[in-house]
């Protein structure tokens, strides 16, 4: 038979073995703290990435430094012709004569192989300048959209308005005196100011569908008025890993290898640049990270 005073001592021992319990319960339902992310490490001289969504910055690496840009020029190409006034996607432009002898004379750059005397239409050509990376599609596009009695004065006016709308979107650390990202001394960007660029041209229906585009087959008319076709693939092999959405590859002999890049997964947006990566491999590589990590960061 229990006594009063032990009567206690069990009642008390219970109430505390109660209450260590409850402790135990609450401490197992109080969420740990989130890990910290990363910050990757990258081998490309400059990187920047941003939550599409919002503009806010995720990540840079010398991300307000000017570099060379490449092919990723092509992205302005693609974005003035795109804001052109009463522009009509089907009206066809017939490929010059001088634009095969721009080809020949910058030793045979990324091509699109458009022939001479072909007619095809403006969205045409905006795919075969951002899939294979046409420098003569950029060429046909600037002639068609520049103004000018000549060849060289619709380019040179049509890179004008490539440097106004750089300026426009707030680029201030951008430069293009290429319609194709040949530079002739002083056409450069920095990672930061392309994603801005990015960041806008994705806004237009067109482009996000031709940039996202992995092959496509076009018809031209030719001088002869039979039809000729045209396939395209898309330099970008990282489209569709992971979410990637495009935009554009550039390579160059001092511009080494470039990319901007935009991705969503699961709600979550991502768009970002790197410049300067010593191999396409490397490119791939840092790309990947910067596009984990942004996930990473905005979840």
């Amino acid at each position: 038979m229990l006594t009063a005073t032990k009567g206690f001592r069990v009642r008390r021992a219970a109430a505390v073995a109660l209450t260590t319990g409850a402790m135990f319960v609450t401490g197992a339902l109080t969420a740990a703290p989130a890990q910290a992310v990363t910050t990757p490490s990258i081998t490309a001289k400059g990187g920047y990435l941003m939550n599409s969504a919002t503009g806010k910055t995720l990540y840079t690496k010398s991300a307000d430094t000017k570099r060379l840009t490449a092919s990723t020029t092509k992205i302005m190409t693609a974005k003035v012709v795109l804001t052109q006034s009463n522009l009509n996607l089907d009206t066809k432009v017939t490929v010059k004569k001088a634009v095969s002898d721009y080809m020949v004379a910058k030793g045979y750059p990324s091509s699109a192989h458009l022939i001479v005397g072909d007619k095809i239409t403006v969205r045409k050509l905006l795919h075969a300048m951002m899939l294979p990376s046409g420098c003569d599609a950029a060429m046909v596009l600037a002639d068609k959209f520049g103004t000018g009695s000549t060849v060289s004065a619709r380019t040179k006016n049509f890179i004008a308005k490539m440097n106004n709308k750089a300026k426009q979107l707030g680029m201030t650390n951008t430069h293009f005196d290429s319609f194709d990202g040949i530079s002739n001394g002083a056409n450069y960007s920095t990672p930061r100011d392309l994603t801005k660029l990015a960041r806008s041209a994705m806004k237009h229906s067109t482009f996000k569908s031709v940039v996202k585009t992995k092959r496509y087959t076009a018809t031209a008319t030719t001088s002869s008025g039979s039809t000729r076709t045209y396939t395209w693939d898309n330099t970008n092999t990282l489209l569709g890993w992971n979410g990637t959405l495009g935009i554009k590859t550039g390579s160059g002999t001092e511009a080494k290898y470039c990319l901007v890049f935009a991705a969503t997964l699961n709600g979550e947006s991502v768009m970002g640049a790197v410049l300067t990566s010593s191999s396409a491999a490397n490119r791939t590589t840092d790309v990947k990270k910067l596009i984990n990590y942004g996930y990473a960061k905005i979840t």
